[in-house]
């Protein structure tokens, strides 16, 4: 693919001052939905991205994937997005089996080390055609850290999207994507990769 952007030492704020900006420019046409990823790394940079004055009642958020646990538990992204935005007038919606999520104006995914993407893990065989926009999978192994199923869109759901985000720390992940993005290997993040049009900004 020839419009992938990696910026490099990206501190967290440069991350969450760049989102801040997409999304100010794309709420003045009215109301949008994006999709936002779990983990360790993306939550402190939506704290500071929560600090910036935007039009929050007019957003929808979705996850990109969750695990299959009540929000009230650590591991729900779904519970962690709605504590940090609800209270500033966004909408945060859960993945549910069979749904039809909206187009977004902005999908952030992260990567893990084995090239999986949202919750669509090497095992689990993702394609650019699948007929489901959100799919209930089984990663395996399982992460030790989050030893649950999960909920997560499938490719041409999170394609279905103005542009992509990633935001991949460590040496070893940024060589997974870089091949990716060559088409040198074929992990769930090179599917993603060939099937996209939209512009792709990586930060690392």
């Amino acid at each position: 693919m020839d419009h992938a952007c990696i910026i490099d030492h990206a501190s967290n704020a440069d991350i969450a001052r760049w989102i801040a900006t997409r999304l100010e420019a794309a709420l003045t046409d009215g109301s949008i939905a994006i999709a936002l990823p779990g983990g360790s790394t993306p939550f402190p940079i939506l704290e500071l991205l929560a600090a910036y004055p935007l039009a929050w009642d007019r957003l929808v958020i979705y996850p990109t994937d969750d695990r299959l646990v009540a929000e009230d538990h650590p591991a729900s992204n779904t519970g962690k997005l709605r504590t940090l935005f609800e209270p500033l007038g966004a909408v945060v919606c859960p993945l549910v089996p069979l749904s039809t999520p909206p187009y977004f104006a902005l999908v952030w995914l992260g990567m893990g080390a084995d090239g999986h993407v949202a919750s669509l893990f090497p095992n689990t065989d993702p394609r650019a055609n699948d007929p489901q926009d959100v799919r209930r999978l089984t990663p395996d192994p399982l992460p030790p850290e989050a030893p649950f199923d999960r909920m997560t869109l499938t490719i041409p759901a999170l394609l279905n999207s103005d542009e992509l985000l990633f935001v991949i720390r460590g040496e070893e992940k940024a060589r997974v994507f870089e091949a990716a993005v060559q088409g040198e290997n074929d992990l769930p993040v090179a599917r993603l990769l060939a099937a996209c049009d939209a512009p792709v900004t990586c930060f690392t």
